[in-house]
């Protein structure tokens, strides 16, 4: 698994890069060919923990004679789409972005299907939101669309759907966007491409700092100074949000490396270079991780005690007897926060009600419900299996 930014793609005035394009196609192809050797990487086994080669998805048997595959998060399209529109700069109001995505997007995968056809490789475009990867139905079309990519030797190549997505459906940088994609992909390494090479305790280009070589929790962290902009101005990711993106992959049981462009055959070879970030959580099989990282909550549940101490305590379904309020306007199926008493998150779910039918069930068993409603009330307003406990 790849992500790259749009600093690594594009130029300073906007615009995509050929020469930069190609030179990270040419690393991409020859790993998937086979091309060059890992050299057993950290942990001596191919930075992964688990004998893998370090590529995503490289342990399974698919993807071609090699058993390699990997799933690419491009950035670059809104950059892309400057020039020809006459835009100077990055815009700051979401039309004029969604536009220029919509004209950058063609090109970048334009420029991705040439350069793959360099060496008689497909790839294939996978745009998304948060609503295609928080619900239920929309996650597994999503991960059915990118298995059957992989299993057909296509390259998915995905990024978010700037031309349609909100302030309230975007995830916000493609950082973020990767390390959810890893999870989803079962991938066994997440290397994030940035204009460094890797984690510093410090501005890189102040004397006296130094490169982290391994991040093995969140303490090795303390007293670090990161940075929050990147370089280029054409993005809108920085250090933090790669940071963040490693520790939500981690906890997902998916390693990370963040380096240079210039370093991605090296570190997909399982060679060391940039910053290695040790997996923290075990892997998981469900969307849940999407739930509590990508969705944008559209109203909130305030639940009572013992409906807190049941849902984080017992991990059992939210029922309307342990509601005591209800606040925003949203309808079945959207993802809403529930809080304690104190006002204070400590989960999020998929609301089975819409927001104006609550009220009415506040506080009430659902076997009354059911008897005075019909029975289609005699059910949870938020499923333990469309639940997240919230750290």
């Amino acid at each position: 698994m790849v992500k790259v930014g749009s600093s690594s793609l594009t130029t300073a005035a906007g615009g995509l890069d050929a020469d930069r394009v190609d030179a990270l196609v040419d690393v991409l192809a020859k790993v998937l060919d086979g091309d060059g050797k890992g050299d057993g990487g950290r942990d001596g086994n191919s930075k992964g923990g688990d004998g893998r080669s370090g590529d995503s998805k490289g342990g399974d048997g698919k993807g071609g004679a090699n058993g390699k595959e990997i799933v690419l998060v491009s950035s670059g399209a809104i950059a892309a789409g400057l020039a020809p529109l006459g835009l100077d700069r990055r815009p700051r109001d979401l039309a004029r972005q969604q536009a220029a995505a919509s004209v950058g997007q063609g090109l970048l995968v334009a420029r991705y299907t040439a350069s793959f056809a360099r060496y008689g490789r497909r790839v294939g475009q996978v745009l998304l939101t948060t609503d295609d990867t928080s619900r239920r139905a929309h996650y597994r079309n999503a991960t059915r669309t990118l298995d059957q990519l992989l299993a057909m030797g296509a390259l998915p190549i995905v990024n978010e759907n700037d031309t349609v997505a909100t302030d309230e459906i975007r995830f916000g940088d493609n950082d973020r966007l990767a390390a959810l994609v890893a999870h989803l992909v079962r991938a066994d390494l997440l290397v994030l491409l940035s204009d460094v090479d890797g984690l510093y305790d410090g501005d890189p280009r102040t004397p006296g700092t130094s490169r982290i070589d391994e991040v093995r929790g969140p303490r090795d962290l303390d007293g670090v100074s990161i940075g929050s902009a990147g370089r280029s101005g054409v993005g809108t990711g920085g250090m933090v949000t790669k940071v963040e993106a490693a520790r939500i992959a981690t906890a997902a049981g998916v390693p990370v490396v963040l380096t240079s462009a210039s370093r991605a055959g090296d570190a997909l070879l399982g060679r060391h270079t940039g910053t290695y970030f040790h997996r923290t959580g075990r892997r998981s099989a469900n969307r849940l991780l999407w739930l509590a990282h990508a969705s944008a909550p559209r109203g909130a549940l305030t639940l009572d005690d013992g409906a807190v101490r049941a849902v984080v305590e017992r991990r059992t379904s939210l029922l309307p007897a342990g509601i005591a309020a209800v606040e925003g306007e949203f309808t079945a199926g959207d993802p809403v926060e529930l809080r304690d008493t104190e006002g204070r998150p400590v989960a999020r779910g998929l609301v089975n009600f819409d927001a104006k039918e609550i009220p009415q069930l506040i506080g009430r068993s659902t076997r009354d419900l059911a008897r005075e409603l019909g029975p289609a009330y005699e059910r949870e307003v938020v499923h333990r299996d469309d639940l997240v406990v919230l750290d």
